[in-house]
């Protein structure tokens, strides 16, 4: 998709990744995680695991953008993402407080 205009910080934004752990056999297979990913990282999977539910396997390995909205709507904790700091990526310039 094509702008008319660009942000005059565009080279200097770098797009932060993140791995995606699930603790399998903590998940109930709820697919809120899966329903609420902005990227459609997850997916549910076939596999059963010890309680008898199915829970998520990463889809696109890459494509996590560290957000954590899966972290925080997950009712059993069994999800988690951790930054990933490359050469090349780097995390997301913070906005300085007034203070």
């Amino acid at each position: 998709m094509n702008y008319w205009r660009q942000p005059l910080d565009l080279h200097d934004v770098k797009i932060p990744h993140g791995d995606v752990h699930i603790i399998v056999d903590r998940c109930k297979g709820c697919g809120f995680c899966v329903e609420y990913c902005p990227k459609d990282v997850l997916v549910l999977s076939e596999e059963f695991n010890r309680k008898g539910y199915h829970p998520p396997k990463v889809l696109k390995q890459g494509e996590c953008v560290n957000c954590n909205l899966c972290e925080m709507i997950c009712p059993d904790f069994a999800i988690f993402s951790v930054a990933v700091s490359d050469g090349d990526v780097e995390d997301v310039p913070r906005v300085a407080s007034n203070s």
